[in-house]
């Protein structure tokens, strides 16, 4: 190996010949875990559900048909828009879209000031930030019911402090909903941003200053610019599993609060489930889901390539 690396081979091409047996075992975890279920449910979302729950194998677009239309009882009506899911949708794009600026707004300045911490104190910092997840979801998503219902503590005390003269009616609502998503995903927001703001050059900072830039100049045009990378990160893996989420809005917000991850999952539970429609309203998030990631990874390119 060291003869050839001392021969001018590139050290990147000293394993190509067994790069696709190094390989194998990631493709077959790729393959098998990722691949092979969203495989499963494009079949799926094809197929016809079986009136005690299952599917029958015989294809059809019936289970799109009724995301999108609504053709009445007995499906001899003219077809009409189906509102129901689609606000669904909405409702859900937009609960995660509100999660994901809290989640910065709060973790944008809790990962700053985190990084600018001394090496020393940084561990017990993020130590504070990630112990939340030594505990299963539903067990902190079940506290925070807990928590805000009206005879937990919040109300509570804010009854003690004269605050409010009557409990708060916070549980199935879409404040719920917001603080659960809040509560399970800040992480997810403060250590892609930590990571950015620690390799960040201050002294970018004290450049800027000495060329009288204020505090706010100095953070719109030098600090975001920088670690950007950092913000977008966070800002997908809090947008992304908020949107598909189920604990939060089943637990916090109630039949009047479904999201696409409640609705996904009622349909595959017991016989009155319908799994090819599941099936389908899963694809149709996934498929926006991709479209979003893949417009996003094109303006980035289109960028790189104007600025290169």
């Amino acid at each position: 190996m060291a003869g050839a690396l001392g021969s001018g081979r590139s050290a990147s091409r000293t394993f190509e010949p067994v790069r696709a047996r190094l390989l194998l075992p990631t493709w077959v975890v790729i393959g098998f875990f990722l691949l092979l279920p969203v495989l499963l449910m494009l079949v799926y979302s094809f197929l016809t559900k079986e009136f005690r729950g299952g599917v029958i194998w015989e294809f059809s677009l019936a289970a799109y048909d009724q995301f999108l239309f609504d053709r009445g009882l007995f499906g001899d009506e003219p077809a009409k828009i189906e509102w129901t899911y689609i606000t669904i949708f909405a409702r859900s794009i937009a609960q995660a879209g509100v999660a994901t600026v809290l989640c910065l707004v709060i973790g944008f300045p809790t990962a700053y000031y985190i990084a600018t911490r001394p090496p020393a104190t940084r561990a017990a910092w993020l130590f504070l930030v990630t112990v939340p997840y030594w505990v299963n979801l539903l067990i902190r998503t079940v506290s925070m019911k807990f928590l805000i219902r009206e005879q937990g503590p919040l109300n509570e005390a804010l009854l003690g402090l004269g605050v409010i003269s009557e409990p708060l009616a916070l549980v199935n609502t879409n404040l719920a909903v917001q603080l659960g998503l809040f509560y399970s995903y800040l992480p997810f927001m403060v250590l892609p941003i930590y990571a950015a703001v620690e390799r960040y050059d201050f002294a970018l900072s004290e450049a800027g200053a000495d060329l009288y830039a204020g505090r706010w100049m100095v953070l719109r045009r030098v600090l975001l610019p920088v670690v950007r990378p950092g913000i977008v990160a966070g800002c997908i893996l809090v947008f992304v599993p908020s949107l598909g989420a189920f604990l939060a809005p089943d637990l916090l917000g109630g039949a009047k609060n479904f999201m696409i991850g409640s609705l996904i999952e009622e349909q595959f539970k017991g016989n009155a489930g319908n799994w090819p429609f599941g099936a389908a309203a899963s694809m149709i998030l996934l498929t926006l889901v991709l479209i979003a990631l893949f417009v996003y990874a094109r303006q980035q390119a289109r960028a790189a390539a104007a600025g290169g």
